[in-house]
This record gives C-alpha cells, sequence and structure tokens, in this order.
C-alpha cells in the first residue's frame, strides 16, 4: 500500500503504478490505489525546484525475491523526486536512475547527499554532479 502511494506521488500515473506491481505479481487495481493514497490524504508537494537531492536505495522483498528500490528525495520539500525498483544494484542502474531524475526533474544546480554506497557516488561523479556523504539514514524514506 505504502509503495503504491509512493509511487504515484512520484508522478506515476494510476494506471501506471499498476503496472509496477504487475511486474512483480501483485494484481491491484487503478481503483484500489486511488483509494489508498485518498485514505493517506497526501498531495504532492509544490513544483518548486530542490537545492539538495538526497539519494538512497534499500533492499525490498517480494515473494521471497530480493529488489533494490532507489529514491531521491528533496528533503526542503519533503517530496519524492522519483523511485525506481530494480532487480540487482550496479553503478550502471544508478547512472540509469539518475538520468531519469535528471530528465524528470530540474536539478541542474542540485546538490547531492549521499550514504558510503560507492555507486552511488561513482555514478555521480561520472555524470559530474556535485555531492556530499551524508551519514544521516536516507533510506527509510520516513520522513517523507
Amino acid at each position: 500500500m505504502e509503495l503504491g502511494i509512493r509511487l504515484h506521488l512520484a508522478g506515476l500515473s494510476l494506471s501506471n503504478t499498476v503496472r509496477e506491481f504487475e511486474k512483480f505479481g501483485v494484481e491491484r487495481s487503478w481503483k484500489t490505489v486511488y483509494d489508498w493514497v485518498q485514505k493517506a490524504d497526501r498531495q504532492p508537494a509544490t513544483d518548486a525546484n530542490p537545492n539538495h537531492v538526497a539519494l538512497d536505495e534499500t533492499v525490498i522483498r517480494i515473494d521471497n525475491q530480493q529488489y533494490w528500490l532507489y529514491a531521491a528525495v528533496g528533503p526542503e520539500m519533503n517530496r519524492i523526486l522519483h523511485i525506481r525498483l530494480f532487480s540487482a544494484t550496479t553503478t550502471a542502474l544508478t547512472e540509469r536512475f539518475l538520468r531519469e531524475l535528471i530528465e524528470k526533474q530540474d536539478i541542474e544546480v542540485a546538490f547531492f547527499l549521499v550514504n558510503g554506497a560507492q555507486h552511488l557516488q561513482t555514478a555521480l561523479r561520472r555524470r559530474r554532479r556535485r555531492f556530499r556523504y551524508k551519514t544521516m539514514e536516507i533510506g527509510t524514506l520516513s520522513n517523507v
């Protein structure tokens, strides 16, 4: 339920949110996802451009399979900027996630906050993005 809400609030349509679930064998209707969003009473934040972007990934399990949920959050705006689920974690996939994020959001001047994960730092270096190692826990997305 929470993932469905977050995916929709991150910008996916109800239909695309349902398709993401279907990739993992989870069947939900767009109406169900809509009801979740309404019940949670959450709305997307303003369209302001973030000065900082917190990046992290976390492992989740769906039907005994392991996946990595990548997330980019605008901490000042309390807003998920981009979210993506991958079946592995590599620098190449991290670069793909960053490319999608940059195409989706106006973050040319944003400063990235990352943890010690080398693939995150390497991908940012390759894309010539400014970043800082931050020891806070970003992966839980609990403040969003």
